[in-house]
């Protein structure tokens, strides 16, 4: 179906994740490639929040481990590539950089930011150029409890 699928995992549940990797691994084309792509947002003036340095290097470190650990357990072979950088922008990219014919991401509950500067979705449904595919289940269970804390990929 699709030749080179982007999916996009941010810092939802295990849940999540894993419904959307096992999603593209059932779309992806025979011989075809998986690309699991995290943002993490850079923070410009960090020296002013008093955040260390080596912040950036060691969430990276940790959400590669993380997703290279659960793509393993899920027997999905894919390429993991954490970014620095705007989540939309990042997506958006990334999937031109490998001509990517489909972009898969998951949307959650709308809060007031979304309202305010627009949802990581919206801006990669308008500046995509090739397919997006969102997720819209919500991360809960059939009971409406939310899944528990070790369920969560805590990045």
């Amino acid at each position: 179906m699709y030749r080179t699928i982007i999916c996009g995992i941010g810092m939802g549940s295990r849940q999540t994740a894993v419904r959307l990797l096992r999603r593209a691994a059932g779309l992806v084309d025979e011989g075809g490639s998986i690309v699991v792509i995290h943002a993490i947002e850079n923070i410009p003036h960090r020296h002013l929040t008093g955040i260390p340095e080596e912040f950036e290097t060691t969430a990276i470190v940790d959400a590669e481990r993380k997703l290279v650990s659960l793509c393993k357990e899920l027997a999905i072979p894919a390429t993991v590539e954490v970014r620095i950088g705007v989540a939309a922008s990042v997506l958006v990219s990334a999937a031109r950089e490998r001509s990517a014919d489909l972009i898969l991401l998951s949307s959650h509950v709308a809060d007031i930011t979304d309202y305010v500067f627009s949802s990581i979705v919206d801006k990669v449904v308008h500046h995509a150029g090739c397919s997006v595919l969102i997720d819209r289940r919500p991360d809960q269970a059939h009971d409406g409890s939310v899944p528990q804390e070790e369920d969560a990929l805590v990045f």
